[in-house]
């Protein structure tokens, strides 16, 4: 029977239990109009994610899984003092230490991941294996090889999968982008992105472990560390844990904010399926200075080119653009920064104005959300062949299509990683 007719024999009935959504394969909507959400990876990001998904009525918060109790436990008592001051009703959270324990609750619809950048391939291919559709933060992989395995495991279990670049669902990115393809800066020839450091290599002494973290789970499927706080901040460390900085666990600047400048450069562009097909490191080592270049000829370079980092400048034939999360400017033209395209036939893009709403009315109507798994791949993707390039010091030329590199098999062999046993993410 469909839902209409399920409501109807349920009020006539009077059968007020909440069946799982799994159970009555509603893909995503209960029959009390619920999407029950698992979260994994709960510490700063994972409750600021909670604390957004907890205003929304078409959601209810099951479950969370993080390998420090500590964590979990703050996540539990953040959601009821948020649930309090919503006046809304909460009930105990169920807590898993281990992710794939809670993939196996039926009640779950789908899962929120919050975990260090080097867990993003593992948990999702769990989760898309386990039924659930994804909500995962960028950047989306640790590298090209298991970004595409992500998206053809999305495909196969024909998942809904959102990636966390929530700057798609900023109007002033959004108006950005369609004044750069409606031409209104004129032909775009060159593209300036001011962000961070590529990574580094984690050269932290080992500290001893604190016994409210699982840390062989912490490190997961990459190769084996001692434990270091500021890999795993314990609570009350106001900072973001720096496991960002460090090569395996995260990819430095690049793909932290990378994954943001770099994927509106990508839309911009039109390059959503596609991407660079050069990538030129500087003649002497630097830190910045990388530039890489699309087959239509526009280069993008990793620069500061203003006050400020996490901005980006585009200029054209006919004018320049700049944006950021503070501001949109445009020159010589400054009131184009508030024009309304005004074009006859001009051209759109998606438009979404809350990144989570746009997963969750994703996640009903069974479609593609505004940053969808191949999106979010294509956009890691110049993240890690930029951090690769700064690597080897050395010109690389990149095919997007088959997704290799050219004649460079020394390079080839850093487009996927070792994991250690028993993780395999390609199972699926």
């Amino acid at each position: 029977m469909d839902r209409r007719d399920f409501v109807k024999r349920s009020a006539i009935t009077s059968l007020f239990t909440i069946v799982p959504s799994s159970v009555l394969n509603f893909k995503g909507e209960s029959p009390n109009d619920k999407i029950q959400l698992g979260f994994i990876g709960v510490g700063r990001q994972g409750r600021g994610l909670m604390e957004n998904f907890i205003k929304y009525d078409s959601t209810a918060i099951l479950s969370c899984s993080d390998v420090d109790i500590d964590k979990m436990n703050l996540f539990e008592k953040t959601y009821h003092e948020k649930s309090t001051t919503a006046k809304k009703p909460f009930h105990k959270v169920k807590k898993y230490s281990h992710y794939r324990e809670m993939l196996n609750d039926k009640e779950i619809d789908a899962v929120v991941i919050a975990s260090p950048d080097h867990w993003h391939a593992q948990m999702s291919i769990d989760a898309a294996k386990a039924g659930k559709d994804i909500y995962c933060e960028k950047p989306l992989s640790s590298s090209v090889a298991e970004g595409r395995a992500m998206v053809d495991a999305t495909r196969k279990y024909d998942r809904v999968f959102q990636t966390g670049s929530m700057q798609r669902s900023w109007n002033q990115f959004r108006h950005a982008v369609e004044l750069i393809r409606n031409g209104y800066i004129g032909t775009v020839q060159k593209v300036y992105v001011a962000i961070g450091d590529p990574y580094k290599s984690c050269d932290l002494p080992t500290q001893e472990t604190p016994s409210n973290i699982d840390w062989d789970s912490w490190i997961g499927p990459t190769q084996y560390r001692g434990y270091h706080k500021d890999l795993a901040c314990p609570i009350g460390d106001k900072r973001w844990a720096q496991w960002r900085d460090y090569f395996p666990y995260g990819g430095g600047m690049i793909t932290d904010f990378g994954a943001h400048m770099f994927d509106i450069v990508q839309w911009a562009l039109n390059k959503d399926n596609s991407g660079p097909i050069n990538f030129e490191p500087p003649k002497i080592y630097s830190k910045k200075g990388l530039k890489f270049t699309y087959q239509n000829g526009i280069s993008v370079t990793h620069k500061k080119w203003g006050e400020a980092n996490n901005e980006i400048q585009f200029i054209g034939s006919e004018g320049r653009l700049e944006v950021s999360r503070r501001y949109l400017k445009t020159y010589p033209n400054k009131s184009l920064a508030k024009k309304p395209i005004d074009k006859i036939n001009p051209k759109r893009v998606y438009l979404s104005d809350n990144h989570h709403i746009d997963w969750l009315q994703s996640i009903r109507k069974r479609k593609k959300p505004i940053c969808d798994v191949e999106v979010g791949h294509r956009t890691a993707t110049v993240c890690n062949i930029t951090n690769i390039a700064y690597a080897l010091q050395r010109s690389l030329i990149w095919d997007p299509v088959d997704e290799k590199f050219i004649n460079d098999p020394g390079a080839n062999l850093m487009l996927d990683r070792t994991y250690r046993s028993p993780w395999n993410y390609r199972d699926f």
